[in-house]
């Protein structure tokens, strides 16, 4: 089923095969705009077939004939205009089916045209119309088949039956029923719809928050790194330029590394089904960011063992750890830090800790590395705490639900 937007303003409404949104006249728009002619030419037929053959058992009415005949296909042509103009046409099919029973032609599928007509007003949403078109089709018929009788023809007609008029009471009870059931489908059909639409834009939306934080995670790490470097080797190149180099092969690296993560983070953006190139990185990586740090100037103090992790967990723990370092070298005076890692049952204890001050922010710095980290274990169901300690410096404090191995948890 295609799908289609109104134009302009105005409540949109759907319906089935083939789809179709409708405005607030009830009217088609855009790829909606062919009318209906299959379907209304069989109506049209079955119509003036029905009403032949409705005539055989009905010789005290008046004969079909041209004029019948007209009434006939003027009330099933106006179908071709259901869904532009539902008003119009459930008032229009409306009319003449009056004026078919006004003239004493024979009762038949005549009813079929007004009923299809008012259905189609409803479904658009435009119910008074369809209620006042069906109470005055009933209202006439009673005049009709009560008093005009006696003036109209057939000659000599008698009242009609008061349980003649209690099967059109019904019939037309039928039909707005029928009406408002297929309403009231249409409705949640398009809340579903519109639901699903939604939850693919929210998906869409995480993924992006998501390649959006790892970029900025490794990025900020590596910078950071980069820029301490590049510092000590601007500082350095005339006095000493063999330590300079050193801190050249130092942005070399990190460069180098920051690219291959940043490559990573990108492959997700490939075609589904693909796997990436290289595992994400975890816990078994701490060393390896311990020495980034060193290079960077910062002493770091690595405790605790770490355990197997799912590599949702395993990945957050690492870039919460990453982001915590990064923050020390970019905000902290310190050039000492300490990463705890602690294992309980069920949870698993990040703590970093810097002993300050800081250098023109807070330590734990002000931007997106903190909102970051909170993301990821809020993602996680878990929670971060981040702070100046009593006694001087910065401490990040991350808890994670953790399902690690228990023979792990036991060594």
């Amino acid at each position: 089923m295609d799908e289609q937007r109104v134009r302009g303003a105005g409540p949109l409404r759907w319906r089935q095969g083939p789809s179709e949104w409708h405005g607030p006249d009830g009217g088609p728009v855009d790829g909606a705009a062919r009318l209906p002619w299959r379907s209304t030419l069989l109506i049209t037929v079955a119509v003036l077939v029905g009403s032949a053959f409705a005539a055989r058992g009905q010789p005290g009415r008046v004969p079909l004939d041209a004029g019948a005949r007209a009434l006939l296909v003027a009330g099933g042509a106006m179908l071709l205009w259901r869904h532009r103009h539902p008003v119009a046409v459930a008032f229009g099919t409306a009319l003449t089916t009056v004026l078919y029973l006004g003239a004493g032609y024979p009762y038949g599928p005549v009813f079929v045209t007004v009923g299809l007509g008012c259905f189609g007003a409803v479904v658009a949403g435009r119910r008074w119309a369809a209620w006042t078109a069906l109470g005055a089709l009933w209202a006439a018929h009673l005049l009709v088949g009560h008093w005009l009788y006696r003036w109209l023809p057939p000659a000599h007609d008698r009242a009609a039956p008061w349980g003649g008029e209690v099967a059109v009471a019904t019939g037309i009870v039928a039909v707005a029923a029928l009406s408002e059931l297929a309403r009231t489908r249409r409705e949640r059909w398009a809340r579903e719809r519109a639901e699903r639409a939604r939850a693919v834009r929210r998906r869409a939306d995480e993924e992006r928050l998501r390649i959006a934080r790892e970029l900025h995670d490794v990025l900020a790490h590596s910078i950071s790194v980069i820029n301490v470097q590049a510092g000590v080797g601007l500082a350095l190149l005339d006095s000493d330029p063999e330590q300079a180099r050193t801190a050249l092969t130092t942005i070399k690296a990190a460069s180098k590394e920051a690219l291959g993560e940043v490559r990573q983070v990108l492959d997700t953006l490939r075609t589904p089904g693909d796997a990436p190139r290289t595992p994400a990185p975890g816990l078994d990586r701490l060393p390896e960011l311990v020495e980034q740090a060193a290079s960077a100037g910062l002493t770091v103090e690595l405790g605790g063992r770490t355990p197997r992790l799912p590599p949702g967990t395993d990945l957050a723990a690492f870039r919460i750890v990453q982001e915590a370092l990064t923050n020390v070298v970019r905000h902290s005076g310190s050039r000492h830090a300490r990463v705890l890692v602690e294992h309980t049952r069920g949870a698993l204890r990040l703590r970093v800790d810097d002993d300050g001050p800081a250098t023109g922010a807070d330590a734990g710095g002000g931007g997106n590395g903190l909102a970051g980290m909170r993301e990821r274990a809020a993602a996680l169901g878990g929670t971060i705490e981040a702070g100046p300690r009593p006694d001087g410096g910065f401490r990040v404090l991350a808890v994670l639900p953790s399902t690690a191995r228990a023979e792990e948890e036991d060594e």
